[in-house]
C-alpha cells in the first residue's frame, strides 16, 4: 500500500523518487539512467511498483496519469 502511495505522488507532484544506498555502481549498468542518493524533477505519466512475497506471492501495480 506504501509503495502505491509513493507511485501516485510521484506521479501527481513529476519528481522520480531515489535509490538510497547506491554508491557502486556496476559497470555492466552503465547507460541506465539510475537516480541515487537524491530524488530527480521529471514529468511522469506512468509508474511501476513491484511487491514480492514469501511462497511466491508476487504482485505488479501500474499506475497511469489520468488524462
Amino acid at each position: 500500500g506504501l509503495e502505491a502511495a509513493i507511485c501516485a505522488m510521484a506521479i501527481k507532484h513529476n519528481v522520480v523518487p531515489p535509490t538510497i544506498n547506491l554508491d557502486r555502481l556496476d559497470p555492466e549498468c552503465d547507460g541506465l539512467d539510475l537516480v541515487p542518493h537524491e530524488a530527480r524533477e521529471r514529468r511522469l505519466n506512468v509508474t511501476m511498483s513491484n511487491s514480492f512475497g514469501f511462497g511466491g506471492t508476487n504482485a505488479t501495480l501500474v499506475l497511469k496519469r489520468y488524462s
